[in-house]
């Protein structure tokens, strides 16, 4: 999904359904690394941080008492919306969250110590300008064949046909075009567990898993055909593949 399609998505879901993904009720297997942690054991209590599709900043704002100024940007203005009434919140003073576009930075060139990302597109090029020297990218993104389960049971789905490890390999290609070196990459595919109907139907009602989740007439039969073929005792189980890439600037 390219910004564009990502704006227009979460502006129109953002909106129609709300975005209170704390209802949900899911179980995963023990991940290889939580990406807030990984932040955090690479911040300074000095550092400037850009959050580049920060959402609702929900996560931003669990990271900024490990650094001195938190930076969330999104081209969705609902999605800043939600960031600022986050903030509201919070106890935390120094975020800041703005609308704008990953694709023009409107930041002084090597204004962060720290750019972050997760599961959002962003631009190396714009990323490394505005990165200080010796600065850190980290970016978690999700991987072709996650939740392979629910798009083998539509026949449709995001990055269906795709090469699992593609996107992972352009950004790589990509950074270190941008004058990023040591990228290190990981890879992490561990089993979810949704606990009933109503949170697998919130996860295709707001992200892009199924394009057009519930536009074609045969969608929530496929669904109800899904939910008990994966059902176990844990819950109806599906997976989450993702990627983290940590790269310095040169």
């Amino acid at each position: 999904m390219n910004e564009l399609e990502y704006k227009n998505f979460y502006e129109t879901v953002g909106k129609v359904n709300g975005w209170d993904f704390s209802q949900v009720q899911v179980s995963l297997g023990e991940p290889a690394w939580d990406f807030g942690e990984e932040v955090k054991k690479r911040s300074n209590k000095t550092d400037m941080l850009l959050d580049i599709g920060t959402g609702g900043g929900e996560g931003l704002l669990t990271i900024s008492p490990s650094i001195l100024l938190a930076v969330g940007i999104d081209s969705s203005s609902s999605m800043v919306e939600s960031g600022q009434q986050n903030l509201k919140k919070s106890v935390q003073r120094n975020v800041r969250f703005i609308e704008m576009s990953a694709e023009n930075l409107q930041f002084p060139e090597g204004f962060f110590d720290i750019v972050i990302s997760r599961h959002a597109p962003f631009n190396s090029v714009e990323v490394a300008k505005v990165l200080k020297s010796d600065g850190i990218f980290i970016t978690q993104q999700v991987s072709e064949d996650d939740k392979l389960n629910i798009k083998n049971a539509f026949g449709r789905g995001q990055s269906v046909g795709e090469n699992d490890g593609a996107l992972k390999e352009i950004y790589i290609k990509e950074l270190k075009k941008a004058g990023f070196a040591h990228v290190q990459a990981y890879d992490d595919n561990v089993k979810e567990y949704y606990q009933r109907t109503e949170d697998i139907l919130f996860l295709l009602q707001h992200t892009q898993i199924i394009p057009n989740f519930g536009c074609e007439k045969e969608d929530f039969a496929l669904l109800k055909k899904f939910i008990a073929a994966n059902q176990t005792a844990k819950g109806i189980c599906t997976n989450s593949k993702r990627f983290l890439l940590i790269a310095r600037k040169l």
